[in-house]
């Protein structure tokens, strides 16, 4: 197949092209910095060239492709006889809720089954669940090309690789709210924040509270857009803030106890009991991190609602012990205790800490389970042979 990639930012690119390629796919790159997903017109204009300059060559393309969703792409691919096909890496997209994911020419494939069942419910027929993916044999190749004296300096007890979320709307929006409101809120993130596997917060924000948001929050949105505020204060707001209250509270507690070492972009000035190393490199440093560290950790934001983010597969193919907040789809792709360990809360994850912290032996083999468990039946080569049988139903 013929296959157009617009690239963004999104870690997952360079294995997706690679293993399309190795598959046999003739795959072009497109990139370009969009300020706006749902209209864009010096971009649609490009895009549109492209794929007429292939249809007059007489190779068009059998389809474009992006990590995530792009209305803007969508409505290019309609108007050209194209299709666009998307794989989703967050949940929930904001993007993904515009009027464009009705076209015809749309297939999505989504990595939480619960985004699957709530756009089938509204008519979306195109889209499927499809989880995702690590290249395992790229990161084994990366750890074993690498020195063993250079491996040692990414040696961790405990480690976490991701944001903290210091930067979030919530904190910034915060000096607007009423006492009562503020009270509400804080209430309400305490509740979620210790509580994996189960979601208050789309069920506590109630039509009294919005309606007071919607005075102090600035929704800016095309008009094809059906997203509400809810569901943008929801995500952009409390979730973010959520995850922040999450991952450092966990953090600070485990550093209280056990040495934790924090790679990070974030501002990490008040957590003085935690190892901070910086942030690493995606592609050459942190399978060393994952593989290296007798634990790694995940915290998945609470805005995925049921599916397994792109860290925990990272993990796994690094050959590194997981340890991660429980999440409704582990139990669907992997097995408890076997490849990886959850916990549904503060208390739970201390607890396995401190186990798996005594028994090295059971943690390494989990650790090398949950390796041989994704290179069997988690690649990208798996996924993607998954993602263009279904496509050919498309193009026939």
């Amino acid at each position: 197949m013929k296959i157009l990639v617009y690239r963004w930012n999104a870690y997952n690119y360079e294995d997706i092209i690679a293993n399309l390629r190795a598959l046999g796919n003739q795959v072009e790159e497109m990139e370009y910095h969009l300020d706006n997903y749902d209209e864009a017109p010096e971009f649609e204009e490009l895009l549109e060239s492209c794929i007429l300059n292939a249809k007059q060559e007489g190779v068009p393309f059998d389809f474009v492709f992006t990590v995530n969703y792009f209305a803007c792409i969508a409505k290019v691919c309609e108007c050209n006889r194209t299709l666009y096909v998307s794989w989703t890496c967050d949940n929930p997209l904001i993007s993904m809720y515009h009027t464009s994911v009705f076209s015809p020419y749309n297939v999505i494939f989504t990595f939480d089954k619960s985004n699957e069942i709530e756009f089938r419910s509204m008519g979306v027929e195109n889209i499927h669940y499809l989880p995702l993916a690590v290249d395992a044999n790229r990161m084994q190749q990366c750890i074993q090309n690498t020195p063993e004296h250079k491996k040692k300096l990414y040696q961790n007890i405990i480690s976490f690789v991701g944001s903290l979320y210091e930067r979030n709307s919530f904190d910034r929006m915060e000096y607007v709210l009423s006492d009562y409101e503020r009270g509400y809120f804080d209430c309400l993130i305490e509740a979620q924040s210790d509580l994996y596997g189960e979601h208050l917060v789309d069920r506590l924000l109630t039509t009294d509270i919005m309606s007071s948001i919607r005075q102090k929050m600035d929704l800016k949105k095309s008009e094809q857009s059906f997203s509400d505020l809810s569901l943008i204060f929801e995500t952009t707001v409390l979730g973010f803030k959520i995850a922040q209250v999450q991952r450092k509270r966990g953090i600070l507690r485990i550093s209280k106890k056990h040495p934790i070492s924090l790679y990070s972009n974030s501002d990490t000035e008040d957590l003085i009991t935690v190892d901070y190393r910086g942030s690493v490199n995606y592609w050459t440093e942190m399978p060393l991190v994952f593989h290296e560290s007798d634990i790694n950790l995940n915290f998945t934001i609470p805005n995925i609602k049921t599916g397994l983010p792109l860290r925990m597969w990272d993990v796994l193919g690094s050959g590194g012990f997981l340890l991660t907040n429980y999440q409704a789809e582990t139990g669907m792709l992997l097995s408890e205790g076997e490849d990886l360990v959850s916990f549904d809360c503060e208390d739970d994850l201390m607890d396995k800490i401190a186990y798996y912290r005594k028994h090295e032996k059971e943690r390494e083999a989990i650790a090398e389970h949950g390796l041989e468990t994704v290179k069997k039946y988690h690649t990208y080569e798996i996924r993607l042979r998954e993602m263009l049988e279904i496509l050919r139903g498309y193009l026939s």
